[in-house]
């Protein structure tokens, strides 16, 4: 489809008449001589004398020539364009945080599988979240990971498979073999704050008691929902345990309920499957969707016609000129 960009300059088109009709042409005074008995000296020399001044008058041909160029020059201005078929961008509208625990605790082999084999945990978790991820398509996601400190393996990104592949690198004790939720939370509210997108999501899983993050979990959950991160807590662990591998649901649903976000506990693969379905309904995918139509400029193609049909003027007028000359 063609348009014009600035259809509004198709105004000036009559301009030029405009002009011809309410302002006379430019007449200037200059100084002259003036001789005695100039018509007996006229008459003598057999010449018919003319006027004091020639206004040139234009041929049909110059006229047309002038008025197609004029025509052309408003055309190129009026920005012609070709408009493509729309095109729709989609990008997402929600940041999401993985955070998952890596502690020593994750190598207990008491995770259930659907099957009813025991498995490591963190392998358990691997392949629930690999499919939470891979259902996210279109999201940015980043990935962190927290033993006895907190490191970001993948910052906010919209490549789902290197998160995914990040996460089947982890292994177990590689962040220590304690446990720092608290630094964990942080860390994510620091990858955030590098995001201009408003709406937040921090899935939180752990395992283990928090022994070792220099703020507690708590407060920094306090200061996540002050920057409006909505925080969804997973415990996987055993809360009959002994010291940190006993997971400590008391502080995983408090961090969860001062965000405004839920708490799950998962004891096999499929309480943890329905924990990320849960989360899929209560935080469903959200996207922007942009459409645009792309637009190509054509506003070369009257200007190229306007110095060909100049081209051509120039070349008539020249040779008619010459053929006068001869005759």
């Amino acid at each position: 489809m063609i348009s014009l960009g600035f259809p509004w300059a198709l105004l000036l088109l009559p301009l030029p008449l405009l002009i011809w009709r309410f302002f006379p042409p430019h007449r200037e005074r200059v100084p002259a001589l003036r001789v005695p008995f100039f018509r007996q000296v006229a008459d003598a020399a057999g010449e018919e004398p003319g006027p004091g001044s020639v206004v040139l008058a234009r041929t049909r041909l110059q006229r047309a020539f002038g008025i197609l160029a004029w025509c052309l020059i408003v055309l190129a201005l009026a920005r012609p364009e070709r408009v493509g078929e729309p095109v729709e961008i989609t990008k997402a509208a929600r940041d999401v945080v993985l955070a998952i625990d890596i502690s020593g605790s994750m190598d207990a082999r008491d995770f259930e599988t659907p099957e009813g084999e025991r498995m490591q945990r963190l392998a358990g978790v691997r392949e629930v979240v690999r499919t939470f991820v891979e259902a996210r398509e279109g999201d940015r996601m980043a990935l962190i990971v927290f033993g006895s400190k907190a490191y970001v393996q993948a910052p906010l990104t919209e490549d789902l498979p290197t998160i995914i592949e990040l996460l089947d690198s982890t292994e177990v004790g590689m962040a220590g073999p304690h446990t720092a939720l608290g630094d964990a939370i942080g860390l994510a509210i620091r990858t955030f704050e590098t995001s201009e997108i408003e709406s937040r999501l921090l899935i939180l899983l752990s395992d283990g008691a928090d022994t070792a993050s220099r703020m507690s979990p708590v407060n920094a959950a306090e200061i996540a929902a002050d920057q409006q991160v909505e925080i969804f807590t997973i415990g996987v662990g055993d809360p009959n345990a002994q010291g940190e591998d006993r997971v400590d649901l008391v502080t995983l649903e408090a961090i969860a309920s001062r965000t405004g976000g839920e708490f799950f506990y998962a004891t096999d693969a499929k309480a943890l499957e329905a924990a990320y379905a849960r989360i899929d309904d209560l935080a469903p995918r959200e996207v922007e969707t942009l459409s645009y139509r792309p637009r190509l400029s054509l506003a070369w193609i009257p200007l190229a016609a306007v110095a060909l049909v100049g081209l051509v003027a120039v070349a008539i007028l020249h040779f008619g000129s010459r053929r006068k000359a001869l005759a």
